[in-house]
């Protein structure tokens, strides 16, 4: 193709996605952002006319809580480490529907996702499932698997690609995958700083790595060619960059922040390559206006990369398919 692509994937998980290591008390008020931070953002995508890949914890397809008690998958996961298990979560602690407990529960905003014709809904896994955490099997994950696909076909959603929780893949997962159908998925930055593992193997080393290049360029720009997209399938869209939230400690480096981002989807617009930019919506729960701002400034970029090398908004699912029928 004689043009780049550029993806923005988001992780949609609410407190399925952080309660292993996170709590209401200490992290709620994120959450409930999340419903303002969607809006705003969705307002944003569709005045750029920029197309968005909504990977969709599973749960979030759900009503109220006696919807998800009667659709849990046929083997639930079996975790060594008992507390990343999100169903004692739903034995235990769970509120009735989004009016009563909004950390847990997101159909409204999901509804509005889907209302827009410019966005994907994939999938984030139906339970938040960690792949490469000691306990759970391969047919644990197929059955979760399976269940996310049925529930979102209810829905009237054809789940086509997958964002692994946590980044946690292998090829034995990825085959699954292709069994239901789907097509693509996201994969991780080519360095070992960010491959993927469990855990207990996420070194304070690597994050510390990662942190900084965020705002400083140490392991490249991460922009793909297709051709070595289209050389397995299902497809690897792998990341380019995560999108850090506004950090106040580190407000001094917000425009260095930006400058690694746009300088690396420049590159790909003049070079005819892949970017992938990723978040979550919570991350945007918190100092909204300041993150709004920043991602503002980006979806400005891509327009002008739009207008003067072609650079086209897609999304996971829809850059898949073109490189099938390609």
């Amino acid at each position: 193709m004689n043009y780049g692509s550029f993806v923005i994937s988001l992780d949609f998980e609410l407190m399925w996605g952080v309660r292993d290591k996170r709590t209401i008390e200490n992290y709620g008020d994120a959450l409930i952002g999340v419903k303002t931070a969607i809006i705003r953002m969705l307002e944003s995508f569709k005045k750029h006319e920029v197309s968005v890949t909504f990977a969709t914890v599973g749960f979030l397809f759900h009503k109220n809580r006696e919807e998800l008690l009667i659709n849990l998958p046929d083997i639930k996961v079996n975790y060594t480490d008992k507390n990343l298990s999100p169903y004692t979560e739903i034995s235990n602690y769970l509120g009735k529907n989004e009016n009563d407990d909004p950390y847990y529960f997101g159909y409204s905003l999901l509804q509005l996702i889907k209302e827009s014709d410019l966005h994907e809904v994939s999938t984030h896994t139906y339970c938040h499932y960690y792949c490469l955490e000691p306990g759970q099997t391969l047919d644990m994950f197929e059955a979760d698997l399976a269940k996310a696909v049925e529930v979102a076909n209810r829905e009237g959603v054809q789940i086509k690609s997958i964002v692994f929780p946590r980044n946690q893949y292998s090829s034995e997962y990825i085959e699954i995958c292709k069994k239901y159908g789907l097509t693509c998925y996201r994969g991780n930055e080519d360095h070992f700083i960010y491959k993927s593992t469990n855990g207990n193997e996420q070194t304070a080393f690597r994050r510390a790595l990662r942190l900084i290049d965020g705002y400083f360029n140490i392991t490249g720009y991460h922009c793909y060619q297709y051709s070595s997209i289209v050389k397995t399938y299902p497809h690897n869209i792998p990341a380019s960059r995560f999108l850090r939230p506004y950090n106040k400690k580190l407000k001094f480096l917000e425009n260095q922040k930006l400058r690694r981002i746009t300088q690396a989807m420049t590159y790909a617009a003049k070079n005819n390559r892949v970017y992938h930019l990723w978040w979550h919506p919570h991350n945007f729960g918190r100092n909204t206006e300041e993150n709004i701002i920043m991602m503002e400034k980006i979806l400005e970029h891509y327009q002008f990369l739009k207008l003067k090398y072609q650079f086209q908004s897609t999304t996971i699912k829809d850059l898949s398919k073109h490189l099938i029928t390609k």
